[in-house]
C-alpha cells in the first residue's frame, strides 16, 4: 500500500482528510526544515564567536537583521514558534539570574556596593532619558531607553572574564557586586515600566508595582531566613525532575504574573531566587544549555523584529550614546573597583567590563515593542545601541590593562 493510501472497504464512507493531512504535513515540514536551519546557523555563530573570543550576542542580532524584513527576509518575525521560543528564553535567561544569587548575597551586596551602585544608576540612566525626551519619545521612551542604557550585560561579563581569566582578579568581585544592584533594581522597574507603558491608571498603576515590591520583599526575606519548607517539592538527586519542577515552575509563574498584570520577567527571577545552595547549583547546570539555545532564539527573534532599513536613521545618535555610557560605565567601575587594591588597572578593566549592554537592554526594546506604544526607530535604536556597545566591551576590556600600565608608569607620575 502506497503511504498515505486509505483502504476501502465496501459500504464505507471514508472521510476526505488525505489532502489537508499532506498540506499540514508539508507545513510541519518546511516548519522542521525552517527552525533546524536556524538552529544550525546560531551553532555556526556561536562556534566563529568563541574562536574570536567576543561574545555572540551582536551576531545572534545581526544574523536577525539580515534575515528578517528588512534584510533578505527569509524568515517571518510573525510565526507563532519562534516568538515562543523567545519569550522562553526570556524567562530562563531571568530563571537563571535568580539562581544565581541568594538574600543574604543581595543584602551584603547592597551595603558593600551602595555608593557605586548610586552613581551606577545616577550616571547611566540619565543619559538615556534625556535622549528618549530629545527623540520626542515622551515619558515612555526616556523611562524605557533609562533602562537601556543603566543596566549592563552579565552575561557579556561573564564570557569576557573568562575569556580573559580575570576570575581572581581584584576588580571583579566589586563588578559583579554592581551587577547584583543592577539586576536587583530591574524588579521593581519592570513592572514600573509596564505600567506606563500600557497607560494604566493612577491607582491601578500604583497598587501594580506596590504588589511587586511586596512580593520582592517577601521572596527575599524568605531567603534570609532560610525556610526550607517548599523545598520538598525539589529534589537535588534527581537532576531531571528537578529540571522539569524548576523550568516548569518558573513558566508557571510566569504565565501567571502576566494574567495578573505582574512582570513574567521578574516572577521568573522570583522562582530562582528562592532556590539555592545545592538545589540552585544542580538546576543551573541542567538549565544552562538550554537557556543558552533559547536566549540565542530571543536575540535572533529581536533582530527578526527589527526593520533593518531604520538603522541609518538612528545609527549616528545610537552611536554618540554609546560613546557616552561607555564613558559613565567606566565611572562607574572607577568607584567600584576603588573599594580593592589593584589601582588604575584595575579600575579600567572594571569599567570595560561593566561597558557593555545585552539581554536585558533587548527584553526591555522587547516590552516597548509589544505594547506598540513607541515608533519602529525605538527598537532599531536599542539594536544599534547594543551592538554598538556590545562589540565595544571586549576589545575595551583587552585594552584596559595596556593603557592601565602605561598610566602608571607615564613620565612625570608623582608616586605616593
Amino acid at each position: 500500500m502506497a503511504l498515505g493510501a486509505v483502504p476501502v472497504v465496501a459500504g464505507m464512507n471514508v472521510p476526505a482528510l488525505v489532502v489537508p493531512a499532506a498540506a499540514s504535513s508539508t507545513e510541519l515540514s518546511t516548519l522542521f526544515l525552517e527552525f533546524g536551519l536556524l538552529i544550525l546557523g546560531l551553532g555556526i555563530i556561536a562556534r566563529l564567536a568563541r574562536r574570536w573570543e567576543m561574545s555572540a550576542v551582536p551576531f545572534y542580532l545581526i544574523a536577525g537583521l539580515l534575515v528578517g524584513e528588512g534584510g533578505f527576509g527569509a524568515v517571518d518575525a510573525s510565526d507563532t514558534l519562534v516568538p515562543t521560543l523567545a519569550e522562553l528564553g526570556v524567562i530562563l535567561l531571568l530563571l537563571l539570574l535568580g539562581l544565581e544569587y541568594s538574600g543574604d548575597e543581595l543584602v551584603q551586596t547592597a551595603q558593600r556596593q551602595s555608593r557605586s551602585g548610586l552613581i551606577d544608576l545616577v550616571a547611566n540612566s540619565l543619559p538615556g532619558a534625556l535622549v528618549g525626551f530629545a527623540f520626542g519619545w515622551g515619558v515612555p521612551g526616556a523611562l524605557a531607553l533609562a533602562g537601556v542604557t543603566y543596566i549592563s550585560s552579565s552575561g557579556i561579563v561573564a564570557q569576557v572574564v573568562r575569556d580573559l581569566r580575570w576570575r581572581r582578579n581584584p576588580e571583579t568581585k566589586p563588578v559583579v557586586s554592581v551587577l547584583v544592584l543592577e539586576d536587583l533594581v530591574m524588579a521593581p522597574y519592570l513592572p514600573i515600566l509596564t505600567v506606563v507603558l500600557t497607560g494604566t491608571g493612577l491607582v491601578t498603576g500604583l497598587i501594580s508595582v506596590s504588589v511587586a515590591l511586596v512580593v520582592v520583599a517577601v521572596v527575599i526575606v524568605i531567603t534570609l531566613k532560610g525556610d526550607t519548607s517548599f523545598k520538598r517539592f525539589f529534589d537535588a538527586s534527581e537532576p531531571v525532575g528537578l529540571l522539569l519542577v524548576v523550568f516548569g515552575a518558573a513558566v508557571a509563574a510566569a504565565g501567571l504574573a502576566g494574567l495578573v498584570q505582574f512582570s513574567p520577567a521578574v516572577a521568573a527571577f522570583l522562582v530562582g531566587l528562592l532556590l539555592t545552595g545545592e538545589l540552585a547549583e544542580v538546576a543551573r547546570r541542567r538549565l544552562d544549555p538550554l537557556r543558552e539555545l533559547l536566549a540565542a532564539v530571543f536575540f535572533v527573534y529581536f533582530g527578526l523584529s527589527t526593520n533593518a532599513a531604520d538603522l541609518p536613521a538612528v545609527l549616528l545618535p545610537a552611536a554618540g550614546l554609546a560613546i557616552v555610557t561607555i564613558a559613565t560605565k567606566f565611572v562607574t567601575g572607577w568607584f567600584a573597583a576603588g573599594t580593592v587594591e589593584g589601582g588604575t588597572i584595575s579600575k579600567l578593566r572594571a569599567g570595560a567590563l561593566l561597558s557593555a549592554r545585552g539581554e536585558f537592554s533587548v527584553i526591555i526594546a522587547g516590552l516597548v515593542a509589544v505594547s506598540g506604544v513607541l515608533p519602529p526607530t525605538f527598537q532599531a535604536f536599542v539594536a544599534a545601541y547594543v551592538l554598538i556597545t556590545a562589540t565595544a566591551a571586549p576589545f575595551l576590556a583587552r585594552w584596559a590593562e595596556p593603557l592601565g600600565w602605561w598610566w602608571e608608569q607615564r613620565p612625570g607620575r608623582v608616586r605616593s
